[in-house]
């Protein structure tokens, strides 16, 4: 069960940010109710939610999973591979040690994103990507392991983040599309297929027994009250336009 969120106001300098999507330019104000509508969708699933102010600086700031890893035993600061987003994470320390005792900070050896990172139970699956590389991945690995929890690499060529493709939502259940389909890595579980035209909703988030979806993928939301979930859609096609998630939005303990 998850308690807590921290979540970062978005900047008017998000129409900056990097993407790939091609989907135009973010409406600020429009993203500034989307997110207001996420931060009460994780109010209803009963988080206290702590709303950091907006950083003009860092136009992907919004997207606060990036820099951090909150596990149930300790707080990790990760090293963004995206250059432009390492700053980032010094404006987040200060509240994840407001929360956390058990607090580490992956060294400039490596890089690593957590939007990369997936958590089942006590073991953390950490997708290799261009944003996370094998130095960040076991430097990570060797954090988790001094707290009795553990990580494993996945290997992928076709997505942005490990849960661009792939999200675990309790229960042994997954969704996923894309390569994660068939991914051995996964076998044990069982993954519910996401519509290519879909592809976008696979990043939906299990919250204290909700899964938040994106509005406007009727085939994921279907899919997902199939499994028994109760669902609470919200829309954040502002942020699918930076390639930006329902998870990238905000840090949940």
């Amino acid at each position: 069960m998850f308690t807590k969120a921290i979540v970062r106001t978005p900047s008017s300098s998000m129409i900056n940010g990097l993407t790939e999507a091609n989907l135009g330019a973010p409406d600020y104000a429009l993203a500034l109710q989307q997110h207001a509508d996420y931060i009460a969708a994780l109010k209803e699933c009963g988080l206290e939610v702590t709303i950091l102010p907006s950083l003009d600086a860092y136009p992907d700031a919004c997207f606060v999973e990036d820099t951090a890893l909150l596990t149930p035993h300790c707080a990790i600061l990760t090293r963004p591979g995206a250059i432009s987003r390492r700053g980032e994470v010094d404006h987040i320390a200060a509240a994840v040690h407001e929360h956390y005792d058990n607090v580490y900070r992956l060294s400039d050896a490596g890089h690593l994103e957590a939007g990369d990172v997936m958590m089942v139970g006590r073991h953390f699956y950490i997708g290799l990507s261009e944003r996370t590389d094998m130095v960040g991945a076991e430097e990570l690995i060797a954090m988790l392991e001094k707290h009795a929890m553990s990580g494993s690499v996945v290997n992928m060529s076709d997505m942005l983040h490990l849960k661009t493709g792939i999200n675990y939502l309790e229960n042994n259940q997954m969704l996923a599309f894309g390569e994660m389909l068939a991914h051995p890595d996964f076998a044990a579980f069982s993954r519910t297929a996401i519509a290519p035209e879909e592809s976008y909703a696979a990043n939906c988030v299990w919250i204290n027994g909700t899964v938040l979806v994106p509005k406007g993928f009727p085939k994921t939301l279907d899919a997902v009250q199939s499994l028994g979930y109760r669902t609470r859609e919200v829309d954040v096609s502002e942020y699918q336009k930076l390639d930006g998630g329902l998870s990238c939005l905000s840090l949940r303990f």
